[in-house]
């Protein structure tokens, strides 16, 4: 409507004022209600013309959306077990931050787990005290069996001795007994170096990696035990949150609730521009936004993202191969839009609706220079008739709430 007005002023008016003052024909007399259209036929075509033109060049170079909302995303609330509820330590609604404990799982079999690794810790220590007494008890036999050993080879070498100098004194049989009793004695001490040994490997070795297995299932147990208690990973907030004693949670199946964080949806927009503008919208554009949260009021607003790839041609692997046919919505171009001055969405709940707008500039292109003289004043036309996007999104905040709550029912 406001584009048919100015484009009337300047078309449909001046060829009025020309028959009226140019060819002296009156409203009511010469020109009425059924010959006005024959009679102001150059300036209505001409304005329905230009009324379309314009619409075009500012719909095109400067465009607008209704798909506007303050997405947010929330943090589901769930434990890495299975479990039922214990205890729940926030209520329905209540504000948290991070690493609060929000709800307890039953962890009696995580406490047994810890308090039997714990106990296994404890007989490793008590092994290690064994050991040190094995290694005492390999080292006396040590010598026990060094002065038998001793005791026979002196036995033996005294034999020898008596036989070299009279070989009828002692027996061939008992030198031979003797020396299988210097081997046997021979063989114990071997035995009681290898006890000895095997007590030292057994305390500076398997034991201690013993126990750095106990202290890791330990570990294991502790951190098995404390996920029991779901915390809250960021500050938020949690709503309509119903769990209660005794429920049964599945991390899989069914999780415990909702955690919104504290800065979800308060520092942009996500807008949909129809998919003609995808040439038009670029980062750093300037753009303006109202929210039916926030009535009457503009924000400014600035372009610093736009999606490269439209939603509705996404394709998932299935059964069944898609027919172009099926995409009825052509998808939209998806646009982050983010306050040009700080807290400008400051009283926008996420999740609102809006309407925004988009502004072409080229001011850097007509600074540069190098443009002809039909494409300069198109450039500075484009530009001009951006204020006139700008009023209509004015009139928009200005009747949106008397549209919704009169015309819409949503009172």
């Amino acid at each position: 409507m406001l584009e048919l007005m100015l484009c009337s002023m300047l078309t449909v008016l001046p060829d009025y004022l020309y028959r009226r003052f140019g060819q002296g024909k009156r409203f009511g007399h010469e020109i009425t209600l059924y010959s006005v259209w024959y009679e102001l036929r150059w300036g209505i075509t001409t304005c329905l013309m230009l009324t379309v033109s314009l619409i075009t060049v500012i719909f095109y170079h400067h465009p607008s959306s209704t798909n506007v909302t303050a997405y947010f995303r929330t943090v589901s609330i769930l434990p890495e077990t299975i479990g039922r509820v214990a205890e729940v330590y926030v209520g329905v609604s209540d504000d948290v931050t991070k690493g609060q404990p929000i709800l307890r799982l039953d962890s009696s079999a995580q406490e047994t787990a810890v308090e039997t690794a714990r106990r296994r810790i404890d007989e490793i220590d008590a092994a290690k005290v064994v050991a040190g007494s094995d290694i005492a008890a390999a080292e006396g036999q040590i010598v026990q069996a060094t002065e038998s050993l001793q005791q026979a080879r002196d036995e033996l070498a005294t034999k020898q001795e008596l036989v070299a100098r009279n070989a009828d004194v002692v027996t061939r049989r008992e030198i031979e007994r003797l020396q299988n009793v210097v081997d046997g004695r021979e063989g114990g001490l071997a035995a009681a170096l290898a006890a000895k040994e095997a007590a030292q490997s057994r305390l500076t070795a398997l034991l201690p990696a013993q126990k750095a297995s106990a202290e890791a299932e330990l570990a294991q147990a502790e951190a098995t035990l404390a996920k029991t208690v779901v915390r809250a990973g960021v500050d938020g907030r949690v709503e309509q949150f119903t769990l209660r004693v005794g429920d049964l949670v599945n991390p899989m199946i069914r999780s415990a609730g909702l955690l919104i964080p504290a800065d979800a949806g308060r520092e942009r927009l996500i807008a949909g521009f129809g998919q003609i503008e995808a040439q038009v919208m670029k980062p750093g554009m300037v753009a303006e936004a109202t929210c039916i949260s926030k009535p009457w009021v503009i924000i400014p607003m600035v372009v610093t993202g736009v999606q490269e790839f439209i939603a509705a041609g996404q394709v998932r692997v299935g059964e069944q191969l898609i027919d172009a046919q099926q995409a009825v919505q052509p998808g939209t171009i998806t646009v982050i839009l983010e306050p040009l001055y700080e807290g400008g969405l400051d009283g926008v709940p996420p999740g609102s609706s809006c309407i925004a707008n988009a502004y072409s500039s080229n001011h850097d292109r007509l600074a540069a220079g190098g443009v002809g003289t039909v494409q300069w004043l198109y450039l500075h036309m484009v530009d001009t008739v951006a204020l006139v996007h700008a009023l209509l999104l004015r009139l928009q905040a200005l009747i949106l709430p008397i549209q919704t709550l009169v015309f819409s029912g949503g009172h």
